[in-house]
């Protein structure tokens, strides 16, 4: 089959983030930063990080952003995401967890908040330093189609021989771009290094892999390689986020990633997801 008829039938919806301009609060509305909105009693999520003298310190994540799952739902043509509720995401943006070792489970948490009436604002932790505490910025949603980037092509479709430049000449054809900088929530990644889906299984079920693939059984590696691609779904992309005098990077010009697995996305188990960092 040639390669833009494999592409074809591989289109997903993306809701691209447009996030910018500081906002006012409204309760439980999408937003960029400020305070979350979540129930009374909510505990705020922290991980385990070492200081640069060697010790162990508890310290609180960053809010990113939160989704108003009833102002998301019209962007959603495959109807993914629940269709009412707040989606929120945290993150350890102090350590920046690369998401490549078992340890870094809890450097980042997605939590659904199904009824919003029930939600009010949180005041920040003390322990969360001020850099640490972003602007409530606003953002807009566009649907947009897109098509997998080479390095998830390549994962799918391991004996196709194509050069990457003519691959990504073939995306713009085709009205998908590869686009080196963009936040979304769902659809194809906009990878910056290796397909992350395969990364996300084989972390996921407790393999370290800072050394490569060489110390993992090679039945799981081929588990992963052949079905993670399908299996896991991209939830939330989030690049740099740069407005006035804010900015927000993830290393070098990079892209934190939230996947989860089909079935935990349909059960609404949004604890499993897992996150990755790439940057160039």
């Amino acid at each position: 089959m040639k390669l833009d008829k494999k592409l074809k039938k591989l289109f997903r919806n993306s809701i691209m983030l447009d996030i910018g301009e500081e906002k006012s609060y409204t309760p439980c509305q999408t937003r960029f930063g400020g305070l979350p909105d979540v129930p009374a009693g909510f505990a705020w999520p922290t991980c385990e990080g070492k200081e640069d003298d060697g010790t162990v310190k508890t310290r609180p994540l960053s809010f990113l952003a939160q989704f108003n799952c009833e102002e998301v739902a019209k962007y959603d043509t495959e109807h993914l995401l629940p269709k009412k509720g707040l989606l929120s995401f945290f993150y350890d943006c102090e350590g920046m967890p690369w998401g490549f070792d078992p340890k870094d489970k809890g450097g980042a948490r997605v939590f659904w908040f199904e009824d919003t009436a029930v939600l009010s604002a949180r005041e920040f932790p003390a322990e969360l330093a001020d850099e640490l505490r972003f602007p409530m910025l606003k953002i807009n949603f566009t649907k947009e189609d897109s098509l997998p980037s080479y390095d998830d092509f390549s994962q799918m479709h391991p004996d196709d021989d194509i050069d990457p430049d003519e691959y990504d000449e073939l995306l713009e054809v085709l009205g998908a771009p590869k686009a080196e900088e963009c936040s979304k929530l769902l659809g194809w990644a906009d990878t910056l290094q290796e397909s992350i889906p395969y990364e996300c299984e084989l972390v996921s079920r407790g393999y370290y892999l800072g050394d490569g693939l060489q110390n993992i059984p090679q039945k799981d590696v081929n588990y992963a390689v052949d079905t993670a691609v399908d299996n896991w779904v991209l939830l939330f992309q989030l690049s740099t986020v740069s407005e006035c005098d804010f900015e927000l990077m993830f290393c070098d010009c990079g892209s934190i990633y939230f996947y989860i697995r089909k079935e935990d996305l349909k059960a609404r188990r949004f604890e499993n997801a897992w996150q990755v960092l790439q940057c160039f």
